[in-house]
């Protein structure tokens, strides 16, 4: 068709300008790896962020820290120091970030943990414990002490809410800022190995917020991240004691008090209740972890912000859950856009662990408790969960299994499989999948994903599968993305993001930063793209919707905001009704425009702001929508976010609907110190008049050991045309957590 055509014809151009524009300095890794030795000694360090034990004057460190961004191989423009001690407990990390403007440089927005790394000033360290240049452990902190840590495989999956049992404190001066961190051995994985020394691949970067400046211990091409771990240094003479199995038990003991209003005869109005449960974690061995959970809870979870979609795309909402976060990247092989939307919206998961534990709306179903099995090698991956879901609203217990296994080779590829199973009485639903990831080279890839579906109560049988190719390099991205969904695939423990389709998604993102760029004070980046989509009805053959996206005004700033301008054209073929946000549109065949405008202040100031608009026709009317958020810390103890999302129809559906649907979110986070902190949220939508709040105190009493007291008032159903009666419910929640290693 002339979309497709004309799709192809400006992807071309660009890639030919992109080619014209090769940046040079994407390289390969460097063989001879830069080396960090540790020092082993007697007694231990008092972590204070104030390195004036005598141990730390047996090493230098290593410094002469090499740019990352914005300059590529420059040396770095502030000198940063690493120095590295252990004993028989503990590794130790003395961090000086040395900075002429001293404390006063330095930028913090929030406390939270696992906080955005693109918010604040911090030191990042990765840690190949295997040396085999896949697999990284990470521990980063910004310049008051708040973690952040997260495991990597391959650069390519991250288990981002892995929480590991470690210990760093900071000072800050007219000098720069300091940090000093423990990690216990156990927290490490390693191998049981012979030699009594051991060498670890090993990287390090820094991130002076101030100037956006990212500089790294062994440097790497901007295209990819620090974990990227063939691209690290080495750090040697490493003498850790033997790996030793070792245990971690965190019980809890639960009390709340529940109200509930206009719910009928469905619920007592009023409840008490007292529950205990927990989790245990056995690591067998360095490669294999066992975790048990019974009574499983998640009261502590971040709430669920709300989404107001006039898409025809089921939205996505990501785990929250600790016990399911763990080890998440093994189990949840997937294909989706990327954050700055490259890869196409087709989006296919065919494990998802919120199918467990919670129904459509997203509100909790009790889990009687279950178990996960994990092994992890530079070879071979396998793994298997068994979870039982207790009965809900007079529906029948469930037993969910999922099972996996990866087999790598060469560089970074892999291949695998993964079957999951969801049973009831009388029904089952299955789904069998194969998939492989292959690097041909620093640039190019290939994912693959194919699935198959069984549902035995209703004898329906489906297929998906999805193929994505990736061209990556310092001056452009280039995708191209194949999905197949056929009408009876029934993913009933994953997610998909449309059914009974076949899409096309190609496109191209450029960024130039060569001579010719304007005012290169503050720019960074010119990236313009081309994102065009195409869709097919699978079971017909017909042409269901194209969409084409253009942005040829897209600049990226040296202090990390950006601003972009697109346009994008739309055709679609409506075979049955659709409502978006209680707008109901006929069936028909449609074409519009619209336009759109993003632009992101420097998101770590103590004010910034991030606004998305667009306007234009939307079937046969109207829509204008925008999302406006907006963040102001003071200082970094205290932060306040606010979001305004508003979609205004005008003649639009079946009764030329003119409407206006708002959706406010308010929340707030008071910290007297990483430890310790408050946290608020609060949200109306008007598509239901509904408000809620959730208000949290968290006193991490001991290294990840907690005392909770949660309120919590949220509204108990769906969003409806027309919700006659506000069903609302109150909690009321004291919990206590605590985590002891053995």
């Amino acid at each position: 068709m002339t979309l497709k055509r004309t799709s192809l014809a400006l992807i071309f151009l660009l890639v030919s300008a992109c080619a014209l524009g090769q940046d040079t300095t994407f390289f390969r890794p460097n063989p001879h790896r830069r080396g960090l030795k540790a020092v082993k000694i007697t007694g231990n360090i008092k972590v204070d962020g104030v390195l004036d034990e005598p141990q730390w004057s047996l090493t230098e460190g290593a410094s002469d820290f090499i740019q990352v961004e914005p300059y590529q191989g420059r040396p770095s423009k502030f000198v940063t120091v690493v120095k590295v001690l252990y004993n028989q407990k503990y590794m130790y990390l003395g961090i000086i970030c040395k900075d002429p403007q001293g404390k006063k440089a330095i930028m913090a927005t929030d406390f939270m943990r696992d906080f955005d790394h693109l918010r604040h000033d911090l030191v990042s360290l990765q840690f190949d414990t295997f040396d085999d240049l896949r697999n990284a452990m990470v521990f980063s902190t910004n310049a008051y002490g708040v973690q952040r840590d997260l495991l990597s495989f391959d650069d390519l999956y991250f288990d981002i809410d892995w929480d590991g049992l470690w210990n760093v404190r900071t000072t800050r001066s007219d000098s720069g800022w300091v940090a000093e961190m423990a990690i216990p051995w156990k927290t490490f994985r390693y191998p049981k190995n012979k030699d009594s020394v051991q060498n670890w691949g090993f990287n390090m970067y820094r991130n002076r917020r101030a100037t956006n400046e990212l500089s790294a211990f062994s440097p790497f091409p901007r295209v990819f991240g620090a974990t990227h771990m063939d691209y690290a240094g080495i750090l040697t003479n490493l003498q850790p004691p033997p790996p030793s199995p070792n245990i971690i038990v965190d019980p809890y003991v639960l009390a709340s008090e529940d109200h509930y209003t206009n719910f009928g005869n469905s619920e007592p109005p009023h409840t008490s209740s007292l529950k205990y449960g927990g989790d245990l974690k056995w690591a067998i061995t360095p490669n294999a972890v066992l975790d048990l959970t019974a009574n499983t809870d998640f009261a502590q979870a971040d709430v669920e912000q709300q989404v107001n979609n006039t898409t025809r795309f089921n939205v996505f909402f990501p785990e929250k859950r600790q016990f399911f976060l763990e080890n998440a990247s093994l189990f949840g092989e997937q294909v989706m856009m990327n954050a700055d939307q490259a890869g196409g919206s087709m989006h296919y998961q065919p494990f998802n662990s919120r199918t467990i534990g919670l129904d459509t709306s997203g509100n909790p179903i009790p889990i009687v408790g279950g178990g996960r099995f994990v092994y992890r090698s530079s070879s071979v991956n396998y793994g298997a969960m068994a979870i039982r879901q207790q009965g809900y609203n007079g529906g029948a217990a469930t037993n969910f299994f999922v099972g996996r296994f990866s087999q790598n080779f060469g560089g970074q590829d892999h291949i695998g499989g993964l079957v999951t199973l969801k049973e009831q009485p009388g029904a089952a639903n299955i789904e069998s999948t194969l998939d492989g990831f292959f690097r041909f080279n620093e640039s190019n890839s290939i994912k693959a994903i194919v699935t198959q579906s069984s549902t035995t109560n209703t004898g329906a049988k489906g297929f998906a599968g999805v193929v994505q190719y990736f061209n990556n390099t310092n001056s452009h991205e280039i995708w191209w993305t194949e999905s197949l969904i056929t009408k009876d695939f029934d993913p009933q423990m994953g997610f998909v993001s449309r059914s009974d389709v076949i899409a096309t998604t190609p496109g191209i993102n450029y960024f130039y930063r060569g001579k010719l760029l304007p005012f290169k004070s503050f720019l960074l980046a010119y990236g313009p793209g081309i994102l065009p989509e195409l869709y097919y009805t699978a079971s017909t053959g017909r042409f269901s919707e194209a969409d084409l996206p253009v942005f040829p005004v897209w600049f990226n700033f040296k202090d990390g905001g950006f601003f972009g301008y697109g346009v994008q054209w739309t055709w679609q073929y409506l075979t049955t009704a659709f409502s978006p946000l209680n707008v109901t549109i006929d069936p028909g065949n449609y074409h519009y425009f619209n336009q759109q405008v993003y632009f992101s202040t420097d998101p770590s100031k103590m004010l910034n702001a991030v606004i998305t608009f667009s306007a234009g026709s939307y079937f046969n009317g109207r829509l204008i929508g925008g999302d406006y958020k907006v963040q102001f810390a003071p200082i970094p103890y205290i932060s306040f976010m606010g979001e305004f999302n508003t979609n205004h129809f005008e003649n639009v559906g079946v009764n030329n609907t003119t409407a206006t649907v708002n959706l406010y979110i308010l929340q707030g986070r008071f910290a007297l110190n990483p430890r310790v902190q408050f946290t608020g949220i609060y949200q109306k939508n008007s598509l239901n008049n509904s408000n809620a709040y959730n208000l949290r105190f968290a006193w991490e009493f001991s290294p990840l050991s907690y005392i909770y007291f949660i309120y919590n008032r949220g509204v108990n159903s769906q969003l409806t045309t027309a919700p006659a009666i506000a069903q609302t419910e109150d909690h009321i929640i004291f919990k206590v957590s605590y985590l002891q290693q053995f």
